[in-house]
């Protein structure tokens, strides 16, 4: 697998972007890995990186994004918080990904049973936490369907939670990054949504 250059970046498609992570998490959910040489990527990215996606992800120790999508080194902006929630600092670095990188593709991706949405299901206050977690809410809010144990221990609750926090996050990036939304609107970058399945290791896209 070849490292990206200025080149093949300039010349990717946002679609061909897309379909480069749906293939890469294909391979990687068959247990397959393109073929390449990461120390050799190492010195052809040592004088310049030209990634084709960035990507906000959750924390978790089990989502690593190159992992999941099969990418080596200089293929992906990597952005990582507990609950792929955004702020400044994070929609700062989407734009300098997209605007000033290059990038072809933004992804928001979530995952199953993940710890951040349970804990906001379940009101936990915790310090500087506390205020992460609150950023969940919306999605907690905008969940309608379940009437009854509505908490961290209800797994498809969870799980409903956390695709509603995916969309409302690409919500915000469009609503508070003019920047992003016109080269959407130009089609120079894709906006996905994505939720990483814990236990199939498949991503479903949105």
């Amino acid at each position: 697998m070849k490292t990206q250059s200025k080149e093949t970046q300039e010349n990717l498609t946002p679609e061909q972007a897309f379909n480069i992570l749906k293939n890469g998490n294909q391979r990687f959910v068959n247990n397959l890995k393109a073929n390449r040489n990461l120390l050799e990527q190492v010195n052809e990215t040592s004088e310049g990186q030209f990634p084709f996606a960035t990507i906000l992800s959750c924390m978790d120790s089990r989502t690593s994004v190159e992992l999941i999508f099969d990418q080596g080194l200089g293929d992906i902006f990597s952005i990582r918080i507990a609950g792929n929630v955004l702020n400044d600092d994070i929609l700062g670095s989407m734009e300098f990904g997209t605007k000033v990188a290059g990038t072809k593709i933004l992804l928001v991706l979530g995952h199953t049973k993940c710890g951040a949405i349970i804990g906001a299901c379940d009101a936990v206050k915790i310090g500087k936490l506390t205020q992460l977690l609150n950023k969940i809410n919306p999605a907690i809010d905008a969940e309608k369907e379940t009437k009854d144990n509505r908490n961290g221990s209800n797994v498809s609750f969870v799980n409903s939670v956390a695709v509603n926090n995916i969309h409302l996050v690409i919500e915000q990036i469009r609503e508070q990054s003019p920047i992003i939304a016109d080269l959407e609107k130009q089609g120079s970058v894709k906006i996905v949504g994505g939720l990483y399945d814990l236990t199939s290791g498949e991503v479903s896209f949105y």
